[in-house]
This record gives C-alpha cells, sequence and structure tokens, in this order.
C-alpha cells in the first residue's frame, strides 16, 4: 500500500485504489441501455401522463424523460437479464426487503427494483426533480406525498393508468427508497445549515483566510446534517451562487422550472483552482463524501489537470480543473501540493482574474444532460449561442454556451500584473473588457457512458484562454 503525505492530508492508497483513479475505460453500454428504453416504451404507451410530459420535456425544455428517471420497478423475471446486462445489488439502495434494488456501477443509468416474486406489482417508473412541491404545483397536481416534507425521501403517485404507476421522488442525502420520519430538530437542522452555506461569505483578500472561513462554515453544517445531506446542501448553494451570474443558466432553469423539474438533470459541477489551494477544494469534497474517479494529465498538450470525483449517495459528479505542467502528469496532484510556476495556464489565469470557484468566481460552467441538437437549437432562439461542439461522438456529445462575460476587478489584475504573469496591454484589456467567466454546458450520453473525452476537453480549455477571448465570443 502506498501512503502519501503532505501538509494538507494524509492518505493511504491501495493498488485498487490507484488502478480506479486511473482508469479511462468506462465502457459503452448500448445493449443495456436497450433493455431499459425498452421498459420506457412499453410503460410511455400505457401511461398518457407520462407521454404527454415526455414531449413537454422535449420541447419545452429540450430534456429526455430517460435522464430525469431515478428508478424502474419491473417484475423478477427481468432479473436475470439484467444482471447478465451489468447490473447488480445496491449496496446503498435500501427497500426494507420489500424489493431488490439494482445499479450498473459502470454506467451512468437508472437504477432498477425487482418487485418481490409473485408480487402483482404494476410496471413503475419514477422521476426526480428538484422539488416535489414545484413539480405538483406546476402540473396541478394534489394530494399528499409519501414522507415528511423536507426527509431524506419522499414519493408521489403521479398518475396510475392502464397497470402502470407514474411516481415522482424527491432525495436529500439519501440514496435508499424508505421514507422515514425526520429526527426531532433535523427539519430545523436542515434550513439553518442551507441558510449558512447560501448566505457565507465568498470575497476575501487572501484566499487562505477563505478557505479558513468556508470550512469552518462546512464543518459546522456537516455536524448539524451529517455529510450526505451536507452534499446536498453545498452543491444546492454552489449551483445558485454559478446561476446569478450565468444568463444561459437562467434562461433554461426557468424553463425547467415550468415543469416544476429544477436541475434534477445536472452531470457534472466544474471548479477551477489555483495550484496553491488545489488540496484545500480536495479536502472540502473528502469531508463530503466525494471519492476519486479518474484523473486527466493532459500536461504539454493543454497545461492542465483535472480531477474527477463523484459522491455516491447524492450521485453529484465534480469535475475539479488546475493548472499542470508536463514533468506532473506522474504524480497524484489531487494529494501532493503543487509548486508556484512562473506562468499561467488557462485555468490558473481565469482563477487570477476571477477568483477561486469555490470562493468568489463561483463555479466555471454546469454541465446538464439533453436533447443535445434539440435544446442547442431551442437556446439559439433564445439568442443563446453556442460553441461549437467539443466531443461529437455518437455516445457522448458536448459543447458550451458562449461564454458570460465577467468585470474583473483592477486589484486582481493589478496582482497579476506585478508578478509579471500578464503584460501591460493584457492588463488594460482586462480591466476594460472583462473577460469570459462562466458557460452552461450542455452535453448528451448514450449507452450510459460515465466518462469524459479528454483530447477534446484539452481542446475546449485552450479555445476558451481569457488571452485568446475578445469581447465578441461574449
Amino acid at each position: 500500500m502506498n501512503t502519501i503525505t503532505n501538509s494538507h492530508l494524509t492518505v493511504s492508497e491501495s493498488p485498487a485504489t490507484a488502478r480506479r483513479e486511473k482508469r479511462f475505460d468506462w465502457p459503452v453500454c448500448y445493449e443495456t441501455e436497450r433493455l431499459l428504453l425498452g421498459h420506457l416504451e412499453a410503460f410511455l404507451a400505457r401511461n398518457r401522463f407520462a407521454r404527454q410530459l415526455t414531449e413537454r420535456m422535449r420541447t419545452e425544455t429540450g430534456t429526455l424523460l430517460f435522464d430525469w428517471i431515478d428508478y424502474l420497478v419491473v417484475p423478477e423475471r427481468e432479473e436475470s437479464a439484467l444482471r447478465k446486462a451489468g447490473f447488480i445489488e445496491d449496496p446503498l439502495g435500501e427497500t426494507g426487503g420489500s424489493e431488490l434494488a439494482l445499479h450498473h456501477p459502470e454506467a451512468m443509468l437508472p437504477r432498477v427494483l425487482i418487485a418481490p416474486r409473485n408480487a402483482d406489482a404494476p410496471a413503475t417508473i419514477a422521476i426526480h426533480p428538484e422539488s416535489l412541491c414545484d413539480f405538483m404545483a406546476a402540473h396541478g397536481l394534489s394530494g399528499e406525498p409519501e414522507g415528511e416534507p423536507l426527509s431524506r425521501f419522499r414519493r408521489l403517485l403521479v398518475s396510475q393508468d392502464k397497470g402502470t404507476r407514474f411516481e415522482a421522488v424527491e432525495r436529500r442525502g439519501y440514496r435508499g427508497f424508505l421514507a422515514a420520519k425526520p429526527r426531532t430538530g433535523q427539519a430545523e437542522a436542515f434550513l439553518k445549515a442551507r441558510e449558512l452555506w447560501h448566505t457565507r461569505p465568498h470575497v476575501f483578500s487572501e484566499d487562505t483566510d477563505g478557505y479558513r472561513s468556508a470550512h469552518a462554515t462546512l464543518d459546522r453544517i456537516i455536524g448539524m446534517v451529517a455529510r450526505d445531506l451536507a452534499c446536498h446542501v453545498v452543491f444546492d448553494g454552489e449551483r445558485a451562487y454559478w446561476q446569478r451570474r450565468n444568463r444561459a443558466a437562467q434562461f433554461q432553469k426557468q424553463r425547467q422550472d415550468r415543469l416544476g423539474l429544477g436541475w434534477g438533470n445536472h452531470d457534472h459541477h466544474t471548479f477551477r483552482s489555483s495550484r496553491e489551494h488545489f488540496l484545500d477544494l480536495m479536502r472540502v469534497m473528502e469531508k463530503l463524501g466525494f471519492e476519486r474517479r479518474e484523473r486527466y494529465y493532459a500536461g504539454a498538450q493543454a497545461g492542465w489537470g483535472a480531477q474527477i470525483l463523484e459522491q455516491p449517495v447524492e450521485g453529484i459528479v465534480v469535475f475539479a480543473d488546475v493548472d499542470l505542467l508536463p514533468e506532473e502528469t506522474e504524480i497524484d496532484f489531487s494529494r501532493a501540493p503543487l509548486p508556484p510556476t512562473p506562468r499561467l495556464g488557462t485555468i490558473g489565469l481565469w482563477v487570477g482574474l476571477h477568483g477561486e470557484s469555490f470562493l468568489e468566481a463561483g463555479m466555471h460552467h454546469l454541465e446538464a444532460r439533453f436533447d443535445f441538437a434539440l435544446v442547442r437549437e431551442q437556446l439559439k432562439e433564445l439568442s443563446i449561442n453556442g460553441m461549437p461542439p467539443f466531443s461529437d461522438l455518437e455516445f457522448l456529445k458536448q459543447a458550451f454556451t458562449e461564454g458570460e462575460r465577467w468585470p474583473v476587478r483592477r486589484e486582481r489584475a493589478g496582482k497579476l500584473l506585478r508578478g509579471g504573469l500578464i503584460t501591460e496591454a493584457q492588463f488594460q484589456k482586462f480591466v476594460s473588457e472583462g473577460a469570459i467567466g462562466s458557460h452552461l454546458e450542455t452535453l448528451q450520453r448514450r449507452g450510459g457512458f460515465k466518462g469524459f473525452n479528454q483530447k477534446s476537453v484539452s481542446a475546449i480549455i485552450a479555445a476558451i484562454d481569457p488571452r485568446t477571448q475578445s469581447p465578441s465570443h461574449a
């Protein structure tokens, strides 16, 4: 076992962990996807509400019902086919013993519940909007969901039609399927934790002080509501902070909110960090229960690296970017400190101009899942143009909307100028014109592919370097 130690943290890295973090060979599971799509097609033929919502999702939000599915319930006779397709028992899928929860550990696909043997269970599909209250209001639905407000799991029967059940569920820091009464004071603690995070200070004269403050608030929140619910609270706050500074996000969120959906179709959240504070960002993710996945070592190709992390309970994926030198491509930069460099890459310059993603700047982008071509056309009609796709594969399509140009504070640009990290001409340009700050990223996955296209991401990072951008790109 290899142990890595530095001033920030000590981590034991097993050979299995190292292999998992370096893998790039996520499978493309077309046959498995087709198996689930077959269940969905048969379901839609019998459930009118779900069929109508499917069409409204496409035409009004550019999203696909399949990407909103939390789980399907299928009869026991389907279990063998699902296991052959790669599904295994979900260790976090608590059901109370009435059903068996399966998930595909190597694919981004809905989970499946196997109905008890000989049970006359209707075909069931459940979608996952952010808020049941908002979903009910948007569709004129009445009744009371199973589970209490602000609890870990709530479920609503939306439509029962021709032997089918269409449900909607709401989750907070929980991956199982059992509603539970909150402990005394738990709802109050959740609301207080949310208030603390949404109102935390973001701007500090020194980023070290900013991270110290963020960690103190985070530790308090985790003490109040525990790790997984704290993760839910934190990322709800991070999306809200980013959205306030991104016009494309505001328009798309408004479209999805008209159907009561929220950001339940999020794919991953991208944070940018300086080399100096990358381990501080990793400490945040560790406290919130994230596990490291693959690492990118683009090195000389684009001067950057990225650590992918995933929170298994909340299902949140983080893409954490940092400048990286060619000679650093073989180190674990998510555990080993990175020394200062005499020049800035694309990531470091963005942070220098706007601030750390986890502090002043906010996320660089949120990526959500859509019908790729359709949503780009719909957003274009709203005067939100898209950049050329940087992944255009059958199983992975990705593109940014044109970036939001943010003003650059003179103090920040001046610090870069005094450090010899930008020229006088660049200083004048950034102060007068600002610099690209954030994007919304549109994505479509096929075959449950949960990986990323390293070569394409390198190309888009180089393409959005602030030194090469002009106001016409804003």
